[in-house]
């Protein structure tokens, strides 16, 4: 037998049919579902430190599970020092078994360990159905090791779904688990 992961799971047994009755879809193909996580981080402090760069696609790749790939610059910007295809940040995009294992541990494990957390803020929503929220530092992940990191950095986490309004995103995430301030129904 496959393995399926944990949230996939719950979607298919239990997210599906709730989210048909509350927006009384006709057809189980219509509810929303998660397409793809994108995780960005920016290292702007890469262009005069090499090593920075490739520390922090190495814990991208940690996090992820996935290879992660460096970014470089599109063009010259002289007050900052940047020349076109300086590398300045890494990202990495997950889908299918990844992506909900990743979910599962940013839920579950991650997003409870940042300092003085007291929800997420829902208004990373983009008015397509797609949430982005950022994050601070990277030790909040379980996989990093804190004695082995030389600069604290952030990332960006985008989760795109297939819903059409926020307000279908934003049931599908709660179905999740996700931990949002103000809960609405």
């Amino acid at each position: 037998m496959a393995y399926i992961p944990r949230l996939k799971e719950k979607y298919s047994k239990e997210i599906v049919p709730k989210l048909m009755e509350e927006f009384k879809y006709r057809n189980t193909m219509e509810v929303p579902r998660i397409q793809k996580i994108c995780l960005n981080q920016g290292v702007g402090d890469a262009i005069t430190d090499k090593k920075i760069i490739e520390n922090a696609v190495e814990q991208m790749t940690e996090i992820s599970g996935q290879r992660a790939v460096q970014t470089v610059s599109k063009k010259d910007i002289s007050n900052f020092k940047l020349r076109r295809g300086m590398p300045i940040g890494c990202r990495v995009t997950l889908r299918r078994i990844k992506m909900y294992e990743f979910l599962d541990r940013l839920i579950s494990v991650s997003i409870p360990r940042i300092r003085d957390f007291r929800g997420i803020n829902e208004k990373g929503f983009d008015g397509r159905g797609n949430f982005a929220m950022g994050v601070a530092e990277q030790i909040i992940f379980p996989e990093i090791n804190v004695d082995k990191i030389d600069k604290i950095m952030g990332m960006d986490i985008i989760i795109v779904t297939t819903a059409k309004t926020d307000k279908e995103a934003y049931a599908l995430l709660r179905e999740f688990g996700f931990p949002f301030k103000n809960i609405k129904n």
